[in-house]
């Protein structure tokens, strides 16, 4: 089979590679329909590389089921599904707790495992979901991505008529957004440095935008709230300097949830750090999208809700592309000469 395969920073390569067997009685193989780039694989591209060299990556995606174990029930060859990338070790101190999301051997397709950047892929059958015919294969392979936005909410308790701040407009911060406004914020504020975004984010659900580039973000917060500051912050650029600043976002007793992996490192100013003391905030950071039952109420209310056209993706998706132009696609994703917003992979149209 085809597949993209990442050897270094720089260089991925569109490659012959050899097709997943079933070798186990859980064992699912799926066909691969599309597969999305997450922000991570971008990063992963551009600076840091692999964890092995020459791994088949990327771990958002949708297909057909090709093939199952012996022992497989919950899904039968031809089913259209999504599949949950995440892998748990199910014996760490973590996991007996049922906390997957904190399993000390947690893995994700794509890092260590062969991921959906091919046209097959091999999962357990517990990691696969059903999707309904309401759901077409794009927003299905949103699935994962649209999990982790709600998995964070879920830590913050949102209640209706609360007041949220959003921080980063990308695919996890659109998706958040949306999900604040089926929650049933009062008002979604949205806040990044491209008026592009903002203006994707006004469509799906924002009561207000903030182009922070060069301000003090607080101010415009406190004019929008009548000097409350905002209930829940969601921090979904992985901005160090926004990273610091979210804490001056949310009112007293507010909570403040990181769902952005910093890209740098983050030093915080005491008149931000101070805000946590002072005004007794709560703050949570948010990993991955799983819970128990495994692989959590995220997934399955994710695919309600796009069930019902409560969750829409086509606006986030810039670029659809065979698989083949993979490598051009990573290279354009790191020159950000353009914007770009969600990339879809096709392997069938290779």
């Amino acid at each position: 089979m085809k597949a993209l395969n990442l050897y270094s920073a720089r260089d991925i390569r569109f490659e012959d590679t050899e097709k997943p067997v079933i070798t186990g009685n859980d064992d699912v193989i799926v066909k691969v329909k599309v597969a999305g780039i997450c922000g991570s694989d971008g990063h992963r591209y551009a600076q840091l590389g692999p964890y092995i060299e020459g791994m088949t990556w990327g771990h958002e995606f949708s297909g057909v089921v090709e093939e199952v174990g012996a022992e497989v029930t919950n899904v039968k060859p031809g089913d259209r599904v999504t599949v949950c990338p995440a892998l748990y070790c199910g014996k760490c101190e973590s996991c007996k707790k049922a906390e997957f999301a904190r399993c000390d051997s947690l893995k994700v397709i794509g890092a260590k495992d062969p991921g959906a950047f091919a046209e097959y892929v091999k999962i357990p059958s517990e990691n696969v979901l059903p999707i309904p015919d309401e759901v077409d294969f794009e927003a299905a392979s949103m699935v994962e991505p649209t999990a982790v936005a709600i998995h964070g909410l879920y830590k913050t308790k949102l209640q209706p008529g609360e007041d949220i701040a959003v921080i980063g407009c990308g695919t996890i911060g659109l998706l958040a957004i949306q999900w604040a406004k089926i929650f049933g914020a009062k008002r979604i504020i949205a806040l990044d440095i491209d008026d592009r975004k903002l203006e994707l984010a006004k469509q799906l659900g924002a009561t207000d935008t903030i182009n922070s580039m060069g301000i003090e973000p607080c101010e415009e917060v406190e004019k929008i709230t009548n000097g409350r500051r905002a209930d829940v912050v969601v921090e979904s650029a992985g901005s160090p300097i926004t990273s610091a600043q979210s804490f001056s976002l949310a009112k007293k007793g507010g909570r403040v949830v990181f769902l952005g992996i910093p890209y740098g490192d983050v030093m915080v100013k005491r008149f931000y750090f101070e805000k946590i003391v002072r005004n007794e905030l709560q703050v949570f950071g948010s990993w991955n999208a799983i819970s128990s039952p495994f692989p959590g109420i995220e997934w399955t209310t994710t695919i309600d809700c796009m069930k019902k056209g409560l969750i829409n993706t086509k606006p986030l998706v810039t670029h659809r592309v065979p698989l083949s132009k993979g490598p051009e696609m990573f290279e354009k994703v790191a020159e950000r000469k353009e914007y770009i917003g969600k990339v879809l992979f096709f392997p069938e149209e290779n």
